[in-house]
């Protein structure tokens, strides 16, 4: 057998349980974890063939449980069995997931030696293989190329022309407030491919510490409240504790530190997302009090946004499209309703911001499906219409 094929993937934030899963099968297998679904797709999508079998650390109904399993068939990946290791089980658990197509599911503590023995046996005789007409496959999404060619030739003509407007803008923010006058974090874009999100800095740099304090008003967690802006991001600043696997691969610190009882760590909003699938998978605050004065004037007009013209000329995404999520958002938006949001091309502006920004009331559930109808209905014609109609919306009444 190839040595791809001995390979296990293994999906948790429990060092110890990684630890603890490496030494059962130390001499039989070679385990890869990750952090995060996000990171698996991505990784997964690069080495179809490299793994033997998938080990996610999840409730069921988690984002790593049967949400994830499922986001693998659709993917074209549904053929890897998939095991889960839970805290406790029940009859009736157990029966759902086998309809599911769960391989097997260990409880905590693991048996070391019944998960080697039942891993071992997995491989020796395997579940026959689903057929590909039962999978559901995402064909890959590429930018046409007069949409490319448009993008490149506008995204470098602005850069240009608004070279001057960086320079003044970088000397305000750096005369304001310490810190660094660009930041990026990871974003998920089409396909749910990650990659670097720049922007300019408009937070203070301590507006980690401030989160917690200000989670309860998160307007996607109350409906009555105005909910009509991107998400905001959770901080802003670089230096954490402990290190994500992202991080550690990039380099440099963390670029989406959190703050969890007082205390800075890496992506842990993760963690008490899974705690709560109630949690919306958005985070937007009005009148956010970690805004600077010229951060509220840069978001206000939406110059705080320009870098992305980077992100355009790269590649990385399109002028018009579904706004690029953070991983935690991302990985709540897995259901067949609204993963066809990632099926089209990453944007700077989308319809959303034109249908509903700064103009009206807008639910979690309105957002996704104005995704949605983008991927359905996207062209190039489309795409010049929402831009005259970004125009106007840049200047917004509101404070975001």
């Amino acid at each position: 057998m190839a040595d791809h094929f001995l390979k296990i993937a293994l999906i948790s934030e429990s060092k110890q349980l990684i630890e603890s899963v490496i030494q059962a099968v130390e001499d039989k297998f070679e385990i890869v974890s990750f952090s995060n679904g996000i990171v698996f797709y991505n990784h997964l999508a690069q080495s179809p063939k490299e793994f033997c079998l998938v080990l996610s650390d999840a409730a069921l109904q988690d984002v790593h449980g049967l949400s994830l399993k499922k986001t693998m068939e659709k993917l074209g990946f549904g053929y890897l069995p998939f095991f889960l290791i839970m805290e406790k089980v029940n009859r009736e658990e157990i029966l759902k997931a086998i309809g599911k197509g769960v391989a097997d599911i260990f409880t905590k503590p693991i048996n070391k030696k019944k998960l080697k023995t039942r891993l071992e046996f997995q491989i020796n005789h395997p579940i026959k293989r689903l057929k590909d007409t039962e999978i559901t496959r995402v064909e890959p999404y590429s930018i046409p190329w007069l949409k490319r060619l448009f993008d490149v030739f506008v995204s470098g003509l602005i850069l240009f022309a608004l070279s001057p407007l960086f320079l003044i803008v970088s000397i305000l923010i750096k005369l304001e407030s310490r810190g660094p006058v660009f930041y990026y974090s990871y974003r998920v874009g089409t396909g749910y491919t990650i990659f670097k999100f720049y922007k300019f800095r408009s937070m203070d740099p301590d507006a980690d510490a401030k989160l917690q304090q200000l989670k309860h008003l998160n307007q996607y967690n109350h409906p009555e409240k105005s909910a009509d802006e991107e998400s905001i991001p959770a901080t802003e600043t670089t230096a954490v504790k402990e290190l994500c696997e992202l991080c550690e691969q990039a380099g440099g610190g963390c670029l989406q530190p959190l703050y969890d009882d007082n205390q800075m760590v890496c992506e842990k909003i993760i963690l008490a997302k899974k705690n709560s699938n109630q949690d919306s998978a958005f985070i937007k605050i009005k009148d956010d009090p970690r805004v600077t004065r010229i951060g509220k004037f840069i978001r206000n007009t939406s110059i705080d946004e320009l870098p992305q013209l980077w992100n355009v000329l790269k590649g990385d995404m399109s002028l018009v499209g579904n706004r690029p999520l953070p991983l935690y958002e991302a990985e709540k938006i897995t259901t067949d309703k609204y993963a066809l949001r990632f099926l089209g091309p990453a944007g700077i502006t989308g319809l959303w911001q034109v249908e509903k920004r700064g103009r009206g009331e807008m639910s979690e559930e309105e957002r996704l499906s104005l995704d949605n109808d983008y991927v359905k209905n996207f062209s190039l014609w489309f795409d010049l219409k929402i831009l005259l109609r970004t125009i106007p919306a840049l200047f917004q009444s509101e404070n975001v």
